[in-house]
């Protein structure tokens, strides 16, 4: 990544949880463990309450949305809401948007690119700068127009193969912050059991935009049926001790990225104990 992608500090790893899990103590937790941006999944793009009290509850933690649907989040309101907390905690927030799946948005997600590209049109005009966004992207043709329209990319649920062609895909400059889903376990089972629970969603519902990128990754219709296969499975959630965990995250800045969140499939009361454990992992290596 060139220095000028964005200006919000990152770090290396960040921490990404519904926005809805998100609280004060939350927040302050994962500052407190080392962790440079919490991202917040499925954010209100109007009202972007979540990022509202992390800032409040941090001092340099950074706060990103990972991501607003642009179905759902009006651009304009999503545009003053980014203002606002400009304002409450300067260059500390970074706005990712996307197109989300046409199984849970209906009819009207029929032309994702398009809408996209209209979204960020608005933003323009509201003088939400490029190098303060980032878009959900996959495909390639999302990729560069988030290496033209944004500062860059936030890929979720992918591997650090994914990473490597995403790299290439974006060239040297933009941001590129791929998810990737972690569970702290010490059995076997149990780690099979919330990397399923991590997937189930997009196997259940058939969200072919991660199916069609699985199937660019190597995968086959076989690896998605009964929770999924446990090759898809263990590419695309590091489960284990701690340092299994960091071994396997690791591996997406070897192939090209700036800054990975990892998506913890654990409960509320777990996150700060787990994340801590994970990131003194991290902090040895």
């Amino acid at each position: 990544m060139s220095d000028q992608a964005t200006p919000v500090s990152l770090g290396t790893y960040g921490v990404w949880l519904s926005e809805t899990m998100v609280t004060a103590d939350i927040a302050r937790g994962l500052e407190a463990h080392g962790y440079g941006a919490l991202w917040l999944g499925s954010a209100n793009g109007e009202v972007l309450e979540g990022a509202r009290i992390a800032l409040a509850a941090t001092q340099t933690l950074s706060v990103a949305t990972g991501i607003v649907n642009i179905w759902t989040s009006d651009a304009q309101a999503t545009a003053a809401a980014y203002h606002r907390l400009e304002n409450q905690a300067p260059g500390r927030f970074l706005l990712g948007i996307g197109a989300g799946h046409r199984e849970a948005n209906g009819a009207q997600a029929v032309k994702p690119y398009q809408a996209m590209n209209d979204y960020l049109d608005v933003l323009d005009r509201e003088g939400v700068p490029v190098d303060r966004r980032v878009l959900a992207a996959l495909g390639p043709r999302m990729l560069r127009l988030s290496a033209e329209r944004a500062a860059g990319a936030h890929p979720y649920l992918v591997n650090p193969d994914y990473t490597r062609s995403a790299r290439s895909t974006l060239g040297e400059g933009p941001l590129l912050a791929p998810e990737h889903k972690v569970a702290l376990v010490s059995d076997r089972g149990e780690g099979l059991r919330r990397a399923r629970e991590g997937l189930a969603i997009y196997l259940d519902m058939g969200m072919q935009n991660y199916l069609n990128n699985f199937r660019r990754l190597g995968f086959e219709d076989a690896d998605f049926v009964a929770g999924g296969s446990e090759r898809l499975l263990d590419a695309m959630v590091a489960q284990g001790t701690p340092d299994a965990i960091a071994a396997e995250v690791d591996r997406h800045l070897d192939a090209g990225a700036d800054h990975v969140p990892l998506h913890p499939i654990h409960d509320a009361v777990e996150v700060v104990d787990v994340m801590g454990q994970i990131a003194t992992a991290l902090r040895s290596r």
